[in-house]
């Protein structure tokens, strides 16, 4: 996988000498460097660009992130099942391209490659939520604005984000990649407090819809790398593609997954179909007019997304769960973003709260519902 290279580095003024700044500045000794006062990002995004959403990418800006770290999934959506995962942003928008990718619409109007630089009020954040519950199990991800490690050999976070998370008995981090970037997690012991998952399509579907990841292959190795450093791993077969053999595809996938890693110790693997709001739907169409994604069985939902028809989905998650359960009978499964009847179709019942399948995700190895 090709390293991510800005074409210019833009610090707000005061942040100089953070360390995720000067962590950055010794690892691209030759990319221009300009000094911005605060308040200004929303000037310095491109509005002429033809793709002012790609041209954003290639500037990466570095600010202290002036609200809460901590948030809720915001896949909890009324109707929806819901897993009760929290979120932790330290970097806004990602180097990679895909072309189903919400954040092409969610940031279309502030594309700039933001990175906060203020971890030390993350961690803190994080310290006295969890610190006040110490009953309850937590699972926080990095991965919702950006990739969790795709710019890890530019910034570092690792190495403040899982010696943190190590000592803390009662959360799991999950770190959620396309990537390969894993070097830097290698150092650390992730005293089976940290999850590395990857995000899986078929590499047919890697390679027209995912710009810039790192191939299938790639991402089976590096998952194999961190197993063997003592960290579990996850797979997120989200969002599942339908197109002409997509049963083949997902079959082999599996397969490859499962083989290159050691089922016992894979935290969870969820499921979820391809869902796009009609914004989504228009920029996808015009950033890549050859893509396959939008030619499949389509309908509006009740949350206002486009997703792939129910009975189309349905069989997805019967027989692409059938497949895990023979590959890794132990290993949770869950939706992401479906209904209590869909669950039902797929599992035989739905969660009877939202606590039931937080429950069975930190305490992995337990039957799946």
């Amino acid at each position: 996988m090709k390293r991510y290279q800005p074409e210019e580095i833009l610090i707000e003024r005061g942040e100089e000498n953070a360390p995720v700044v000067l962590r950055a500045r010794a690892r691209l000794p030759e990319t221009p460097v300009r000094i911005v006062e605060p308040g200004w990002e929303r000037e310095l995004s491109p509005r002429n660009e033809a793709d002012s959403f790609a041209a954003g990418k290639r500037r990466l800006l570095f600010t202290r992130q002036r609200s809460t770290f901590l948030e809720h999934c915001p896949a909890g959506t009324a109707g929806l099942v819901c897993c009760n995962y929290l979120v932790v942003s330290l970097i806004s928008n990602c180097p990679m391209d895909c072309s189903y990718c919400f954040l092409q619409e969610y940031l279309a109007n502030n594309p700039l490659l933001k990175v906060f630089t203020n971890v030390e009020d993350l961690t803190s954040e994080v310290a006295k939520a969890v610190d006040r519950q110490p009953w309850r199990q937590f699972r926080i991800g990095t991965g919702e604005l950006s990739d969790s490690l795709a710019l890890d050999p530019l910034l570092g976070f690792s190495g403040d984000l899982v010696p943190f998370f190590a000592t803390r008995k009662n959360v799991l981090l999950e770190l959620k990649t396309k990537s390969d970037c894993i070097e830097d997690l290698l150092k650390y012991d992730p005293q089976e407090r940290v999850v590395v998952s990857w995000s899986l399509t078929p590499p047919a579907i890697v390679e027209s819809e995912e710009h810039g990841t790192a191939s299938f292959a790639e991402r089976l190795r590096a998952a194999q790398r961190v197993q063997a450093a003592g960290y579990k791993v996850g797979f997120h077969f989200d969002p599942l593609i339908e197109y002409p053999q997509w049963e083949e595809g997902y079959r082999d996938a599996i397969a490859q997954a499962f083989s290159a890693v050691d089922p016992r110790r894979v935290a969870w693997v969820s499921l979820g179909s391809l869902r796009m709001t009609p914004a989504l739907r228009a920029t996808a169409r015009r950033r890549f007019p050859q893509t396959r994604l939008l030619s499949g069985e389509q309908i509006l939902c009740d949350d206002g997304k486009w997703r792939t028809f129910q009975a189309l989905r349905v069989k997805m998650y019967r027989t692409i769960s059938a497949w895990l359960k023979e590959a890794a009978p132990q290993t949770p499964q869950y939706m992401c973003m479906e209904t209590a009847s869909v669950w039902e179709k797929v599992f035989g019942h739905a969660p009877a709260c939202d606590k039931d399948v937080a429950r069975m995700l930190t305490q992995p190895h337990v039957a799946t519902l």
